[in-house]
């Protein structure tokens, strides 16, 4: 049965210019699904990590650009296409350098799913939440959103910008 959420969600892809609530409604959704303290997605197409949505835009704004992580991340995620997963903060600072500002956010885990279209990663879905939070069931749930995820990035990448950044801060 479609809820609240999922009706928003299909109603702001209809809507013309109008991705902020497409993206909040996905937000919700992750949360209620799976658990994210901080989410945020990104746009590869450039080689280079650009936000379409962030719940925390003061912190991690959207829009705005900065080289994707390379290494086991990339190797994972865009070489791979597969979740990358990391339970801890000293996991995650081995990955990305903004580790302090992640973990006074009150994050300690990420997962980061791909987002594959055509053949190609067109993003990634990044949720962060406390140390521990990604075990194998939640990730799977994760993964079971891709589709909605990539339909957001889709009409992101059509509409040639990313979300309206959100006016109010959601913390959890």
């Amino acid at each position: 049965m479609m809820n609240e959420r999922w009706r928003t969600f299909l109603a702001g892809l209809a809507a013309l210019g109008q991705l902020a609530p497409v993206f909040l409604a996905l937000e919700t959704i992750i949360r209620e699904e799976v658990g994210a303290r901080l989410l945020m997605t990104f746009d590869a197409r450039t080689g280079l990590s650009r936000r379409v949505h962030s719940s925390h835009p003061r912190e991690y704004p959207v829009l705005g650009s900065k080289p994707l992580p390379a290494g086991v991340w990339s190797r994972t995620v865009i070489d791979e296409r597969r979740t990358f997963v990391a339970n801890t903060i000293e996991a995650i600072a081995e990955v990305f350098p903004d580790h302090e500002l992640i973990g006074s956010l009150g994050c300690g885990s990420v997962a980061n799913l791909p987002v594959i279209f055509s053949g190609e990663v067109i993003g990634a879905a990044n949720a962060l939440d406390a140390p521990g939070h990604y075990t194998p069931e939640r990730v799977e749930r994760l993964e079971r959103l891709s589709p909605f995820v990539t339909i957001a990035l889709l009409a992101a990448r059509l509409a040639g910008e990313g979300a309206e950044p959100a006016k109010e801060d959601r913390r959890s």
